[in-house]
């Protein structure tokens, strides 16, 4: 496991220093920008807090999980005051500390997982299933005002994936997952640039240099990598062509300069994380860990697929980031937090 999260920290280091060249000179002057940035804000803090998560009593954060998730609440809301926010790429998703920004999201991600496994591991059935319907009503409450999708969908499969595996009544994850299909579809129907990206994912070919550029433009970058890619740093696509592309799209940079071989790799490590995560969480006998190790595995794998599948034409475009490789402290240090947690969760398998 550590090994696999080693690889994923490396791969995205070394996919950021190549795609972020030609948008750090054209915007700051200095080709190493968003690198040094990603490194300072982003790789540094997240190593140390996720040797303080591996270090930390794991029980000593079920008594706390009720606080860690109105913290993480009250900074979602905080998004909502104009002196706090900050806008990039017409969203309004961060909170601006003046010497960086962060995004609250991200910490609701492993607040929700932390939280949810004590709510799931009450034994009362019907008290678990309020409960858990409630903080969904919450978190997706925060997230539709934030008008953020992707993250949205990323959070409730991770919900649900915890809530199936807490041994409860099977027809009540069937109940969810219907009520939450008639959600999806209202909150696309509700938005058009929704009803846009569910329109281009399923007509790529009609108005290319409009609603498609975006897809359009990642799958030439990932075709253009072909077998073997172009070389590390040899990616055209990156020189202004993929929208977002050292963010949202880092895959189809990626790819193109890595190509199938390269991608499988990557696919087959986050696959592996995944893997190691479930493996975990079945030889635990403690059921609040294995519900954490079942959530952090769920959020890694989720998010990976739909970003990866929206770059491939897989699945609509969502506006989410690859995990460990897209641009972005914030995602990237709850990530490695996360992985801390995971590995401290391990020690505590039978073997």
């Amino acid at each position: 496991m550590l090994v696999i999260m080693v690889l994923l920290v490396i791969m995205g280091i070394l996919a950021l220093a190549t795609s972020s060249t030609p948008i750090s000179l054209k915007l700051t002057n200095n080709p190493n920008f968003y690198l040094f940035h990603q490194i300072l804000w982003g790789l540094i803090p997240g190593l140390v807090l996720g040797f303080v998560a591996f270090k930390i009593p794991l029980h000593s954060l079920k008594k706390l999980s009720f606080l860690i998730f109105v913290c993480a609440y009250i900074l979602m809301l905080l998004v909502f005051v104009p002196a706090l926010s900050k806008t990039e790429w017409g969203a309004t998703r961060w909170l601006n500390l003046g010497f960086t920004s962060i995004q609250p999201a991200e910490i609701l991600k492993l607040a929700t997982i932390i939280y949810l496994a004590a709510i799931l591991n009450n034994e009362k059935v019907r008290k678990r299933f309020s409960a858990f319907f409630i903080i969904l009503i919450l978190v997706c409450s925060a997230l539709f005002l934030q008008k953020d999708m992707g993250t949205l969908i990323v959070i409730f499969s991770i919900m649900i994936a915890m809530f199936f595996c807490s041994k409860t009544p099977i027809k009540q994850t069937v109940a969810i997952i219907l009520i939450a299909v008639v959600g999806f579809a209202g909150l696309i129907l509700s938005e058009p640039y929704r009803l846009q990206r569910v329109t281009s994912f399923l007509h790529p070919e009609t108005d290319t240099l409009g609603t498609s550029y975006h897809i359009n433009q990642a799958l030439i970058s990932v075709g253009s990598g072909g077998l073997a890619g172009s070389g590390l740093g040899l990616s055209v696509q990156k020189f202004g062509f993929v929208p977002q592309s050292i963010s949202d799209s880092i895959f189809a940079i990626f790819s193109e300069e890595v190509g199938f071989i390269g991608s499988s790799i990557l696919v087959a490590l986050f696959m592996g994380l995944f893997l190691s995560a479930v493996s975990v969480g079945k030889r635990l006998n403690d059921e609040y860990l294995r519900l954490i190790a079942i959530g952090i595995g769920s959020w890694f794998i989720v998010q990976a697929l739909v970003n990866i599948g929206a770059m491939i034409g897989l699945l609509p475009l969502t506006g989410i980031p690859l995990p460990f490789m897209s641009y972005g402290g914030s995602h990237l240090m709850m990530e490695l937090i996360a992985c801390g947690f995971l590995l401290s969760i391990s020690k505590h398998a039978k073997g």
